[in-house]
């Protein structure tokens, strides 16, 4: 099981990316498993047709200890298993403390070992990393972190507040960084200032996604790119990310070889 946390600030398009990500590996036949960790819980949406699943929180606080696996995970588009971690009410708890729990009781059912996915993917809000936010690096979770990033100042910051956490955490062993995902958002010289910061960060721009309508189109329909438009340069992008990640050549035993 390859696992990998994607982060970025809000409103990047990471859960866009990620997404599509997904998509585009179970189009190469593998078992994903996507974990939302967002208290806006719409890391899944375009997955399940536009419509909102429980949240692990949400289950665990009608149901307790009466909590089942499948309350928790949703089958998406392509057999994607959705999972939406959650937050408190609004002014009323740390968002943080929810991920940790969520996570807490995905691992005390044994999601893992139940699903056997071959992929799991978190979708970490960037803004903070500390808390919960913190818990695919410092935990052990997750192998490797992605961040996405444009060009945008904000994003940047971000990314570099991002990139220091995981070299702090990775000198205790736990996640190592595999660079940017850049995803343009039409600003002048957008590469190069990209460019730039990955250097400044000792990382690479492992993707550049361009700047396509197709997406919002496809988001209107709650679906992927890879859903609505197959055939597209877009959706030919994302499933070269795929590729770049995780050499998707279906092996043996649904081994991942990276």
């Amino acid at each position: 099981m390859e696992r990998i946390a994607i982060y970025g600030k809000g409103g990047i398009g990471k859960s866009t990316t990620v997404t599509n990500l997904s998509a585009a590996l179970v189009k190469r036949g593998l078992r994903v498993m996507q974990i939302g960790c967002d208290p806006k819980s719409d890391s899944t949406i375009n997955l399940t047709g536009g419509k909102r699943i429980p949240t692990v929180l949400e289950v665990i606080r009608d149901k307790d200890k009466e909590t089942r696996l499948e309350d928790l995970v949703a089958i998406g588009s392509g057999g994607v298993l959705c999972v939406e971690a959650g937050g408190p009410k609004p002014g009323i708890g740390c968002a943080g403390r929810g991920i940790i729990a969520a996570f807490e009781k995905l691992a005390e059912l044994k999601a893992y070992d139940v699903y056997k996915p071959d992929v799991v993917i978190y979708d970490v809000l960037g803004d903070v990393v500390c808390g919960g936010f913190a818990m695919p690096i410092r935990n052990g979770y997750a192998d490797s972190v992605c961040i996405v990033t444009s060009g945008e100042s904000m994003s940047l910051y971000a990314a570099d507040n991002i990139a220091s956490a995981v070299r702090s955490f990775g000198v205790r062993g736990y996640a190592g960084l595999k660079g940017l995902i850049l995803n343009k958002k039409g600003i002048v010289n957008e590469v190069a200032i990209v460019e730039q910061a990955a250097r400044e960060i000792d990382t690479a721009i492992l993707h550049t996604i361009e700047r396509d309508p197709l997406v919002q189109e496809a988001e209107a329909l709650h679906q992927s790119v890879l859903e609505a438009f197959p055939e597209s340069p877009q959706a030919r992008s994302y499933q070269a990310l795929a590729d770049k990640l995780f050499d998707c050549e279906k092996a043996v035993g649904r081994a991942i070889c990276v």
